[in-house]
């Protein structure tokens, strides 16, 4: 009598303070808005795949608090490297152009340093990747003035 209770119980007790669904992976992601920094890439692989690199810079607001002498350094621009290995997300990617307003999401994968690498190589250094997952147009670029 009591282990039917007991079962029922120690189930629901795992997800008490959650309302949403169980998973089986964990997720690692990153939503990114800001500017093309240029227009999309397309690259190979060294399987000959082929994929498309992309740049998307953002600034963080507001800016750094004011220094000790009273003055508030500029906001800081990160540029933000995301490949994309889906073939029709490519096709659309190729036509977009720089200074594009976008919204993006990405997977993010941290590749922890090898251990015999030679220092200063790529390899030597804890690399981030973005995976590109989606990707929104909120503004096309901006005209320059006289054009």
């Amino acid at each position: 009598m009591f282990s039917a209770t007991r079962t029922a119980f120690s189930r629901t007790s795992l997800r008490t303070f959650s309302t949403s669904a169980p998973r089986a992976a964990d997720v690692a992601k990153v939503i990114l808005v800001g500017r093309l920094g240029k227009e999309p890439e397309v690259r190979t692989t060294k399987s000959e795949k082929e994929y498309v690199s992309y740049i998307v810079a953002t600034t963080n607001y507001p800016p750094p608090p004011p220094g000790e002498d009273g003055v508030r350094p500029d906001a800081g621009t990160t540029w933000h490297r995301i490949l994309s290995f889906n073939q029709g997300a490519n096709n659309y990617l190729r036509n977009l152009t720089r200074g594009s307003r976008v919204y993006v999401e990405a997977n993010l994968e941290v590749r922890e340093p090898v251990q015999d690498a030679a220092p200063g190589s790529p390899q030597s250094m804890r690399q981030v990747f973005l995976r590109h997952e989606s990707l929104r147009v909120l503004e096309a670029p901006r005209k320059k003035e006289g054009s």
